[in-house]
């Protein structure tokens, strides 16, 4: 099974102390955590856990439909967009995917998962570190010929790298012409929305987006994420979706969020104020850390083993990036959390370089 961030269940049990006493900068999810309103809403929907949930998240749906400006027979809702990444390939079966190098681990695996006797293919396009592994759209375009389907995650993790709208736009033309399913991973995109792509989806047959409600809105234990398809795709993979994947209390804290304008804006302003305040003390640690608009930092540094190590002791868990394809040693990944967490990590990092 591929490693994730986010596992303070082993860390606890390994140093033998609680899950609370965990701090995981491993997983990058809104510091704020989950908002009051889906808490006292939450509160109040759980003696309706005796009845099973909506299969199709038909209020969930038109909410969305409202939110985004798309017609809710372009969404299709899951457990999570990791679902969904493994419901797209397993219902448009491509021959042959294009993948970047580094990015999110769980498109390889559902390509090789999905396969029978190798007949899937995987081509990789490296990122260049000279670059700031950030994505070039021609490198991309000429990558996807031949190809079936391309994963392309947007803002990219785990570098934290954005492509700019006007540059995905243009791979999702390439990709129409070359009848290429391009998948648009937009998981981290709530953070700077005005970049997203899925108002292309209706007019583009080939254009995939998925969005994830977990790293926004601080939903990780509840798992919830949708995706956005041309009306016909959406009808052929709802046909071949597990039911009942979306539990109660996600559709319903999916809804408040949608919202729950206060609480975004509250967002930024953190997030915007915690960035400054990690990026001065990153540098003075010495360490180098990669450009970034969203929530998280993919940081380099010598001695990183050793810092992952060092701080896992303290309780302190960072993601090591070191089975991320194309990265190997000296990187690893942190999240924007609360201030004074931040202020830990920046001191601990600092004693021991």
């Amino acid at each position: 099974m591929t490693t994730h961030g986010g596992n303070i269940y082993r860390l606890s049990e390994t140093l033998r102390i609680s899950e609370r006493k965990v701090v995981d900068f491993s997983a990058s999810i809104n510091p704020l955590g989950v908002s009051k309103k889906i808490k006292a809403g939450l509160r109040k929907d759980l003696k309706y856990l005796i009845n099973y949930p909506d299969p199709d998240c038909h209020r969930l749906k038109r909410h969305l439909s409202r939110h985004l400006g798309i017609p809710d027979n372009n969404i299709i809702c899951g457990n999570g967009s990791t679902e969904l990444i493994y419901l797209v390939v397993r219902g448009l079966r491509p021959q042959r995917v294009l993948i970047t190098a580094p990015t999110f681990s769980e498109y390889e695996r559902a390509v090789i998962t999905s396969g029978n006797n190798g007949d899937r293919t995987i081509r990789f396009l490296p990122l260049r570190e000279e670059a700031n592994f950030g994505i070039d759209p021609e490198s991309f375009i000429e990558s996807m010929q031949g190809c079936r389907m391309a994963f392309l995650c947007n803002p990219n993790n785990p570098t934290a790298q954005l492509l700019p709208q006007t540059d995905i736009k243009r791979i999702a033309s390439a990709a129409r012409e070359l009848k290429c399913f391009l998948v648009v991973d937009e998981a981290f995109i709530d953070f700077i929305p005005q970049e997203s792509v899925v108002p292309a989806v209706p007019e583009n047959p080939y254009l995939i987006v998925l969005r994830s409600m977990t790293k926004f809105y601080a939903l990780s234990g509840l798992r919830l994420g949708f995706g956005i398809l041309p009306a016909e795709t959406a009808e052929r993979l709802k046909a071949l979706k597990e039911p009942w994947t979306v539990n109660s209390l996600a559709q319903r804290a999916g809804i408040i969020a949608l919202k729950d304008r206060v609480y975004k804006e509250a967002t930024f302003e953190y997030i915007r104020k915690e960035k400054d305040f990690i990026e001065k003390g990153l540098k003075g640690a010495g360490i180098h850390f990669y450009p970034s608009m969203i929530n998280f930092y993919l940081l380099k540094h010598q001695r990183a083993e050793e810092i992952v190590m060092a701080l896992r002791r303290k309780g302190i868990l960072v993601r090591d990036c070191s089975n991320f394809r194309g990265l190997e040693k000296g990187f690893f990944r942190i999240a924007v959390k609360s201030h004074r967490d931040n202020a830990l990590l920046i001191k601990e990092l600092k004693k021991l370089l």
